[in-house]
């Protein structure tokens, strides 16, 4: 079995397409396993991602033969051929159209929630779904796709039956399948985890999708930073020790609060840390905690005094002349993401934004119905018991809170790409609330 899941089989499959990186690129899933690949893909090219539904048109009474299929914007084909065999009138065409049209509307509002089609008109298309079998999807989403102006059709897929393959060369330009094995019964034997997409998880990426920042504005933050060194804080009596980067032109500040056993030498954070710095954002790493206080127990998961700390150290950040008029964010990791919960509703601070990274909610629960900033609940796919904390905190929650599910992925997210994958929700999150970046980057929203 060569993919774990979609998600591996997404990020092997946009390895693959990276030729494609520097062209005019919109990458469209086939619903609903095709859009977790497809995500992974675009995000592999910084290309825009959308969905392509399209409904075959079956004949009457013998509905597994397809006479021709249908898209968004009105778009029909009709095989002449076909039609022209099975008798079919144009009056029994226009009745199967109208029953498959409404389905049709119904799965585009369901995954694209008002959101509009992005267009393909002159742009290369890469088409892609979680494998082939017989291909009859398939070549429909590339017959669509070309009566909707694509210049170019890519068909992209993981795993796909030889034959297969072969004669959906005659419906793209290009077909890429990583996997043709030669004994082939279903496209799900060649993944160790072939558990169903559902809708919601299909609008979930699609919205994540359309509010990633592209690589344009990222890379606009090349300069090097105009504070970058060891900080010390004193919060109350105690002195913390801390890193601070500021970047040219900074959009926002993003106080880190790191889990037990972590400082702000981990690994993991700093990760994060400059993935925002890329994107002009501050970043402030300090110790909740002294050398001493980590050795012992109670202090480690004492929430109410770590928020504190993080509440005294954004108000010593906003005297530091080149943080003062920059709004702040928490990011907030294990028990860390307790703390910074607790602390974003004090009175006290005043927090646009926050982002939990395998976060302990239920630390903060009693504060959890004040917590009025915009806030990501970030939680592997195969952290259960911490996934199910976040969902009961979601729901506990008034704010605009979000929770996001990187498939796969466990507790530190050590699994190959799961942690860009945290920077780049981080990021995106941050930029969104922290900054007016996205208004200059319309490509971004």
């Amino acid at each position: 079995m060569p993919f774990a899941d979609r998600t591996d089989a997404g990020r092997q499959l946009g390895e693959r397409l990276r030729a494609f990186r520097d062209e005019d690129v919109v990458v469209l899933g086939l619903p609903r396993g095709g859009v977790p690949v497809a995500f992974q893909v675009a995000r592999a090219l910084d290309a825009r991602l959308d969905v392509i539904v399209v409904r075959k048109l079956g004949v009457p009474h013998q509905p597994e033969l397809a006479l021709g299929a249908i898209g968004e914007g009105h778009v029909r084909v009709v095989n002449e051929e076909v039609m022209r065999r099975a008798h079919v009138s144009d009056g029994e065409l226009a009745a199967v159209e109208s029953a498959e049209r409404g389905e049709l509307r119904r799965r585009v509002e369901k995954f694209r929630a008002g959101r509009e089609r992005v267009s393909l008109s002159g742009r290369t298309v890469l088409i892609v779904d979680d494998g082939v079998a017989t291909g009859s999807t398939a070549r429909a989403a590339c017959q669509v796709a070309r009566a909707q102006g694509a210049k170019r059709v890519i068909l992209a897929v993981p795993v796909g039956a030889l034959d297969a393959i072969r004669s959906l060369r005659h419906d793209a330009d290009e077909v890429v399948c990583l996997e043709t094995p030669a004994w082939f019964m279903a496209v799900g034997q060649w993944y160790r985890d072939f558990r169903q997409t559902s809708d919601t998880e299909v609008a979930d990426l699609l919205r994540r999708a359309a509010r990633r920042i592209p690589a344009a504005a990222v890379a606009a933050a090349a300069d090097p930073p105009i504070r970058d060194g060891e900080v010390a804080v004193m919060a109350g009596r105690v002195r913390l020790a801390g890193h601070l980067t500021i970047p040219e032109n900074p959009l926002g500040m993003v106080v880190f609060a790191h889990g037990s056993g972590s400082s702000r030498h981990s690994p993991r954070n700093r990760h994060v840390a400059a993935a925002l710095n890329k994107a002009r954002l501050g970043t402030l790493l300090f110790d909740l905690l002294t050398p001493r206080e980590e050795l012992v127990r109670a202090r480690v998961f004492d929430i109410e005094l770590l928020a504190d700390r993080l509440v005294e150290v954004t108000r010593w950040l906003k005297t530091q002349p080149d943080a003062a008029s920059l709004t702040v964010g928490y990011f907030g990791a294990s028990t860390g993401a307790g703390a910074a919960l607790w602390a974003a509703a004090d009175p006290a601070v005043d927090i646009h934004a926050v982002v939990s990274r395998g976060g302990r909610p239920d630390l903060a629960a009693r504060r959890l119905p004040y917590v009025t900033a915009p806030t990501l609940l970030i939680v592997g796919g195969q952290d259960e018991i911490v996934l199910d904390l976040n969902q009961r905190a979601q729901a506990a929650m008034h704010c605009d809170c979000e929770l996001a599910v990187v498939p796969g992925a466990t507790h530190l997210f050590p699994e190959p790409g799961a942690l860009d994958e945290v920077a780049a929700l981080a990021r995106d999150w941050f930029v969104r609330h922290l900054s007016s970046l996205t208004r200059r980057f319309p490509g971004a929203v």
